[in-house]
């Protein structure tokens, strides 16, 4: 099983892994899908991505609370759904439990009478109404403000400066952005990511 389909089954709530069992598999889904790109501005940039896998409900053991899924490499997993998971009893064989993780990093140049160093997060997350199928949204955004201390082109790479002169080394996914910084500039970093549940009906 994959990276994107155990990340599609981890998110269904706390589990536990339990044995695998299937003695007629339903149709196994789609492949995961990736969408991503990133768009340059004259002080910055904004690189995206959102990854979309599914899984297809095998089976449901509603006083266990065991979920067995079939992934889209056709292997089935079966999970132990945690009490926090609203509305397990609507979940039936068939149904569709589609996982869509969003991130973004968007970076930018400001002046330092603009913007003070340091770090800041906010986040937030809702779930299914009582009776409705199972699934929830939750996400995160940092923001950080930081110097640049050092930029190596050639292993990708940056190291910034920010509150109480604590240093970081980040990853530098684009070429283009060494065009867009030197080292004293100051830099707003904003990295958001989300994560949506959705379980959707079998087909008739």
């Amino acid at each position: 099983m994959n990276v994107r389909m155990r990340f599609a089954i981890a998110l269904i709530g706390p589990v536990a892994l339990a044995a695998c069992a299937s003695n007629q598999p339903v149709a196994t889904p789609p492949a995961p899908t990736v969408a991503e790109g990133m768009t340059m501005t004259e002080k910055g940039g904004v690189r995206q991505q959102q990854i979309t896998v599914a899984a297809t409900v095998e089976s449901v053991d509603q006083k266990e609370r065991l979920v067995t899924l079939r992934g889209p490499d056709g292997t089935s997993n079966t999970i132990r759904v945690g009490p926090e998971v609203r509305n397990l009893a609507q979940v039936k064989r068939g149904d569709s439990v589609v996982a869509t993780y969003y991130q973004s990093v968007a970076f930018e140049v400001v002046k330092r009478s603009e913007a003070e160093l340091g770090a800041e997060a906010v986040t937030g997350a809702a779930r299914a109404e009582l009776g409705e199928k199972p699934g929830g949204v939750g996400g995160q955004t940092i923001r950080l403000v930081a110097d640049i201390v050092k930029l190596d082109p050639k292993n990708k790479q940056a190291v910034l400066k920010g509150a109480e002169g604590k240093t970081i080394t980040v990853d530098v996914q684009r070429p283009e952005v060494f065009d867009k910084v030197k080292v004293g500039d100051r830099v707003e970093i904003v990295y958001t990511e989300a994560v949506g549940i959705d379980v959707q009906p079998a087909a008739k």
